[in-house]
């Protein structure tokens, strides 16, 4: 496959992460690129595995070696993993 520049392809269905925001608010992520930023700025856990595991599918992802679907996949796990409310 060949390497995708660009990340911010726009997923079907967006992501809500409830209250993680810098005041509580709502994150919506409807793209790899932000669920990156999610995970590395909003996220409640410094380190977890599925944490770990998220990030690296979202560079496999940008790498061209995985599918914007599996970027997606990988946040709900991750968010599930962390107890973060989330609608999807």
């Amino acid at each position: 496959m060949e390497r995708r520049e660009d990340m911010s392809q726009t997923w079907s269905k967006p992501v809500i992460l409830h209250g993680i925001g810098e005041e509580g608010e709502d994150v919506v992520v409807d793209c790899s690129l932000g669920a990156s930023w999610a995970l590395i700025e909003d996220w409640p856990e410094e380190e977890s595995e599925a944490l770990d595991k998220a990030l690296l599918v979202l560079g496999a992802v940008a790498q061209g070696k995985a599918k914007e679907e599996d970027g997606r996949k990988a946040l709900i796990s991750a968010a599930l993993a962390a107890g973060v409310k989330i609608t999807a």
